[in-house]
């Protein structure tokens, strides 16, 4: 039997413009595709060639009760890989963020941020 290899991940966000072109700055990715989505919504995949993030509004967003750490099924973050933590860090930085929960582990580095949506991103290095 083959392994699956995560081709992407499907987030809802307020505005989705933003969003890509913040995601796009800090880790240097590029749109794929974009174009219209359910619910009458707009959908953009941005990422690399092997994977990306589905980046969706339906046009109205509802802001959720609770943590999504304490939902079943809910999403707790989204984990990228990067070369350089210091200079990514500077870029999250820049575009507005606060970083958080820095934390040296064997075998890599990281951080958290939150972005506008409340969507938690780790970032990791392990170079």
């Amino acid at each position: 039997m083959t392994q699956a290899t995560l081709e992407h991940v499907n987030v809802t966000v307020s505005d989705p413009k933003r969003t890509v072109e913040r995601l796009c700055t800090i880790y240097n990715w590029k749109i794929r595709w974009e174009g219209d989505a359910i619910n009458n919504g707009y959908t953009y995949h941005v990422g690399s060639d092997d994977c990306y993030l589905a980046i969706y509004s339906p046009g109205t967003t509802e802001t959720p009760e609770h943590e999504s750490y304490k939902i079943r099924g809910g999403l707790n973050h989204i984990a990228l890989i990067v070369d350089d933590l210091d200079e990514t860090e500077k870029r999250v930085l820049d575009a507005g963020y606060k970083t958080f929960s820095h934390a040296d582990y064997e075998p890599g580095r990281r951080f958290y941020y939150r972005d506008e949506d409340n969507i938690e991103f780790e970032v990791v290095s392990y170079s």
